[in-house]
């Protein structure tokens, strides 16, 4: 993530905030400019238009929305294709919450150059029903279809969210990785499957045509393979090319998101400083778009070495607590190609 800073006193402004921590000016998201702007009731003008605060800005919702749009919704509100009703403040809460990751996820694809086309103006379009399975009883499923991407806000909840990783035995488990993952399904879905590339993507990946009923059935029934780590990112990468497919994706998310933030943030990791734990200078990039996947995961893997041991210092396990094997660093190399595809011209 880029840095972002306050548009009166230049402080850094973490993405989700609403106002500056040091000169406590509101502060809003151009998404256009990718930038923090004052975030005034009357409007605040950026490249000759006018800008307001979304709507939503009472459920901490901070980016801004064109004065002139007749919706006043900013274009991440007006991504969310269903959410909880007006009364049900307690989902209402969770979902605040949980459209901080989900921006957070929007701001990473725009600049990764990855197509967003919204579901109310695209056939098959990207759009998310954010609910919860504790409003009414009704059971709610995260997942992908046809372009729309549900999520339980349920688990925005730190105890549920936990309670369902140690069940499942999931090292890694959070909002922005469910966001992360279900987008995977859907730009396989847009620019995979139905492109070209969809036959380099079966020998990296295997064949998605088998029966992905039959694959869960097996799955939760018998489990991954023992030897699942030889060849798979994670167990749950191994119930069906689909699956791998978006795990691979979310974690090139998570792993070129990470670096990208060390690198606006000036860091460099010097090999002479630490004797024996790194091979040679790093310095991570702003953008890896010209890197290859192997100059890539090279930094990663010099940078999660670091950051690990950060969290030790802290009493916390592995920041990124996964191993990337041979078979998984092909097929992130294929995400690789599959995203710089996809960039504008």
């Amino acid at each position: 993530m880029h840095v972002l800073r306050c548009p009166r006193c230049g402080e850094f402004t973490p993405l989700e905030t609403l106002s500056c921590g040091s000169c406590r000016q509101e502060v809003g998201f151009h998404l256009p400019t990718m930038s923090m702007v004052a975030a005034d009731n009357e409007g605040t003008v950026i490249e000759g238009a006018r800008w307001v605060p979304c709507v939503n800005r009472g459920w901490e919702c901070n980016w801004m929305v064109a004065a002139d749009d007749e919706r006043p919704s900013c274009f991440s509100c007006r991504l969310t294709r269903r959410r909880p009703p007006a009364d049900d403040t307690l989902a209402l809460e969770r979902l605040a919450e949980t459209a901080v990751a989900k921006r957070r996820l929007l701001v990473q694809l725009r600049r990764l150059g990855l197509p967003i086309d919204p579901w109310d103006e695209v056939d098959g379009g990207l759009g998310f029903d954010l609910l919860s399975s504790l409003s009414d009883g009704e059971r709610i499923t995260t997942g992908h279809a046809n372009g729309i991407i549900t999520i339980d806000l349920a688990e925005s909840l730190d105890a549920q969210r936990e309670a369902l990783r140690v069940r499942l035995a999931e090292p890694y488990r959070t909002m922005l990785g469910h966001f992360r993952h279900e987008v995977g399904h859907y730009y396989e879905w847009v620019l995979v499957e139905q492109g070209p590339l969809i036959d380099e993507c079966r020998p990296v990946f295997g064949d998605e045509r088998t029966s992905y009923s039959d694959a869960i059935a097996r799955h939760y029934k018998l489990g991954a393979p023992p030897d699942w780590g030889q060849s798979f990112i994670s167990e749950y990468a191994t119930m069906h090319p689909w699956e791998d497919f978006a795990e691979c994706f979310a974690h090139y998310l998570h792993i070129t998101d990470t670096l990208q933030s060390a690198g606006y943030s000036g860091m460099v990791l010097h090999a002479d400083r630490v004797e024996g734990l790194l091979e040679r200078d790093v310095e991570p990039r702003r953008s890896y778009a010209d890197a290859t996947i192997e100059e890539l995961l090279e930094d990663w893997k010099s940078l999660v070495l670091v950051l690990n041991r950060a969290n030790h210092a802290m009493g916390k396990g592995d920041l990124y607590p996964f191993t990337i094997v041979e078979p998984v660093a092909r097929k992130l190399g294929f995400v690789h190609r599959v995203v710089n595809a996809s960039r504008p011209v």
